[in-house]
This record gives structure tokens, sequence and C-alpha cells, in this order.
């Protein structure tokens, strides 16, 4: 088939490759010549795993072409995806649906034949009906166009993987035309036994945002548990593992840590509850509020820790933050929790130090301030503190004996959970995580200590605030 895909930041660039790896003919479109420039070259403006070698592949074997031209796209194909950007408006929870609206206002006058249009960025429940009222509207005589909505559920470091092998595909559709189309997009997929759910519209919207709403519950659930483990002395990491073992909960996503951040989960919770509010049935999601409040504490609960630990002040202390991005195998720092952390410690004096594999580039641009490595061993060099924020691989494969070499004193804050404390404490360092106790207990050994993390007088945790990537500091 012969398709398009607009927009070709993360989600259009990703579709777009592994549209055409499947064998489609797909035309990438862009406003932005540099991005189109370097996707043409098979270079990916932004890192994914997998991603480089797909666009490699496809752009050579001449199956993916990128164009700045709607004209174009109306001429090479009657099946265009929509795949740009619903970031959250500066004024509002509410999604900015500006940049979806302007591609169908372009693209309606320029269709001459009957032609489908697929919505996957993530919007607000209603936003098909919007736009097929516009596009009705912009349409020539005599051409017949339809609107149908599919949206993604792209993780971020597997974003490939989720495309080419998802675990399920929906299909909000208004005719039978529109879902044999989508059916036939997707045939090899589903001749693999992919799920696919056809539904209407409405339907297919909510998907996504109650997929993200409910991760988002299950994560700022665990962290909420870590604050009563560190007032009660209990272990949130086996907490974990055991509310893991029922089926009814499962143990993916329920990692106690530094919360989530990106540029998906916090915003679409915000526009869920905007919408919601607009459709008279906020007090439905309302407990969404709190979720967003419990996850920005865990920013602020690590500031504290780590204030604690180095005696109360930041002033003078050197600290090294390994991670940037919001989440690893991505250079993604967008509302990243761990920028959020290293901004405001350096805004109480501290000396700070980042290395992250991919996305220093990225953190220098969102923060100027503190001192960007490519090394880690330069990072943590003469360090009073080392906070791991972002749980990279490279991270957990670090040699505690050979880093207390390098510091300045073996202090470890690990913010995610994720290394093995026992190894890190077995090469003489302080180690401390929200949720647990100072010395992890053996079983049987009733020995735990209690931890209580001092909040610093005069200081709340304050909501979001729409716009601002370290937004939630203190008051």
């Amino acid at each position: 088939m012969r398709l398009t895909v607009i927009g070709t930041g993360y989600l259009g660039a990703v579709h777009a490759a592994c549209m055409a790896d499947i064998g489609h003919d797909v035309l990438g479109v862009d406003t932005d010549p540099r991005k189109i420039e370097a996707l043409a070259a098979g270079r990916a403006p932004f890192f994914e795993p997998g991603l480089p070698e797909i666009l490699t592949r496809n752009t050579e074997n001449g199956r993916l072409r990128f164009t700045t031209s709607l004209n174009e796209a109306a001429d090479f194909a009657d099946l265009h995806f929509v795949c740009v950007g619903t970031p959250q408006r500066p004024d509002s929870l509410a999604a900015d649906l500006s940049h979806v609206e302007a591609v169908v206002d372009g693209l309606a006058p320029l269709l001459t034949r009957d032609s489908l249009v697929v919505g996957k960025s993530t919007v607000p429940v209603g936003t098909t009906r919007a736009l097929s009222r516009r596009l009705a509207a912009g349409l020539r005589p005599g051409v017949d166009a339809e609107v149908a909505w599919n949206p993604e559920f792209l993780r971020e470091g597997y974003a490939v993987q989720d495309t080419l092998h998802p675990d399920r595909l929906v299909a909000g559709v208004t005719s039978p035309r529109a879902d044999q189309l989508l059916r036939a997009v997707y045939e090899s997929m589903l001749r693999a036994g992919v799920a696919y759910v056809s539904t209407d519209p409405a339907t297919a919207e909510l998907v996504k945002v109650a997929a993200n709403s409910f991760l988002a519950t299950k994560i700022s659930f665990i962290n909420a548990m870590a604050e009563v483990c560190d007032a009660s002395g209990a272990d949130v990491v086996t907490l974990a593992e055991a509310l893991g073992h029922d089926a009814r909960i499962g143990r993916r996503f329920l990692s106690a840590g530094l919360g989530f951040g990106g540029g998906c989960l916090p915003k679409d919770i915000r526009a869920f509850l905007a919408r919601a509010e607009e459709l008279q049935v906020g007090e439905a999601v309302s407990f969404l509020h709190q979720i967003d409040r419990i996850n920005h504490r865990q920013r602020r609960r690590t500031v504290d820790l780590a204030r604690h630990v180095l005696g109360g002040s930041f002033a003078g202390r050197r600290v090294a933050v390994l991670g940037a991005t919001f989440k690893p195998d991505s250079d993604d720092v967008r509302d990243s929790p761990a920028l959020a952390v290293t901004a405001e410690i350096a805004a109480e004096g501290a000396e700070v130090l980042v290395h992250d594999p991919e996305g220093l580039d990225n953190a220098r641009t969102a923060l100027p301030g503190p001192t960007y490595c490519t090394d880690v061993t330069q990072a943590c060099r003469d360090a009073d503190l080392v906070l791991h924020l972002t749980e990279w691989r490279q991270y957990r494969d670090l040699d505690p004996v050979e880093l207390a070499e390098v510091v300045g004193a073996p202090r470890l804050i690990d913010a995610r959970n994720a290394l093995d404390s026992a190894l890190w404490r077995a090469a003489g360092w302080n180690v401390r995580a929200l949720g647990r106790p100072v010395h992890v207990p053996q079983p049987g050994s009733g020995d735990a200590l209690r931890v209580t993390i001092p909040q610093a007088a005069g200081t709340s945790w304050t909501a979001p605030t729409p716009g601002d990537p370290f937004s939630g500091a203190p008051k």
C-alpha cells in the first residue's frame, strides 16, 4: 500500500520507518527541512534503539521517502497517518490540538480522491468527531474523506519493537471501508496473531489515555507505599515483590523510585483531567490529581534525602548525578525527574556533575549550569554524594569498589532502587533509597531500621506548572 505519515517526530519517524519495513511505500511529511534532510539520509533525529538500521534499510531500498510538501503527500496516497504532537497547553492542563487541526485544515483542500485520514496522536475523547467536521468543511466538491483513530502504544526505548510487534491494535472507525483499509495496513501483524480491536472513535481515543492513567496510578501507588515504608521501617522492594505475586496486580511497573516523566504520561493524565471536566465528569477521575502530586513529591523527597545525607546543606558540596533522561534507552529529557532533581540541588548551591549515556546534549540545552560529563569517572571524581537517577544498564554494571576509590566520600542515593545495594554496601558505600531501611534486614532478623526523610523547613511540593519541565519546585 501507499501511505503518508504526517509529522516525523518521535512517533511519526518510527511509524513511517516501520510501515516501510513491513512492505508499504511510505512518504514522511514534516515542516522542518533539517529533520527531513536527516531522515532522508537515514539519520534518526533522536536516540531510539533499532531505528537507524530500519531508516537506512528502507531509504536505500526506496520504500521510504520524506518531503516538506503536503501537496506531494495528497498526490502520493489516499491513506494519511497524522502523527504530530499534542503537548500540554501553556495556559491550562488541556492538550494543545493546534498541530493536529493544522494538518487536517492544510490537507483537506489538497485531496483530489476519496481518502482516509488516520490519527495516531494522543488526543482528548471527542477529537475525531471535531476533526471530521473540519475535514468535511475543507474538501473539494465531489471528494469524500473520513477520519479514523488508531492510537499508538509506544514505549521509548522499545518503540521499534512495539510498532513491529504490538500487543494490540485499536481502530476507531465509522465505516466498514475505514476498517478494511486499516486491516490491510496491518495485515502481516494480524496474520501473526496480534489482537485487533475495532471500535468507535471515542472508545479508541479513550483507550490510550485510560492505559496511561492506569499505568501512572500503579507507579504512583507504589511510590506512596514507599512513603509509608519510610515512616514505618518497612522495605518497599520486598513489599512490591510480595504484591507482584498476586495475579490480579502483577509485578511490572510496581517499582518505587523517582517517579515517571517524559512527554507522554504527565501531560496525558492532565489532559484527561481537563477533558473530563469539560464533559462534567471531572469527579470520576479526580484521583488523577493526587497521582500527579504523588509522582512529583518523589522528586522533592529525593532532594530532601540528599540534603539530609550531606548534613543539611548542599552549599559547597560536590554531587555526581548518574542519569539525565526521564528513562533509560532514550535521549528524551522532557519532564525528566532526574533533571528536576538536578536543577533543585544546583539551585541550593551544590556543584553538580552530570553523566548520561545518550541525553547530554538535550540536558545541556534544557538545563544550562551543571557540568556535563561524557565519562562516569569524571562525573564522580571527588564527589561528596552520588545520585543514581536514571536506571541505565551501564550504571548497574558499575564496579562499586573501583568507584569508591574515585569519589570524595562513598555515599550513594539509589533513587530508582535498581542497584544491588548489598554489593555497594560490601564495597564500603553508605547506600540510601526511598522506601528502604538504612540497613536492609536479612530474612528473620527483624533488625530493620526506620528511616525518616526530613523535609526542609517551610517547603512544600506544588503541582506542576504547564509548560515548565522543572515544575514542582519548593515554595
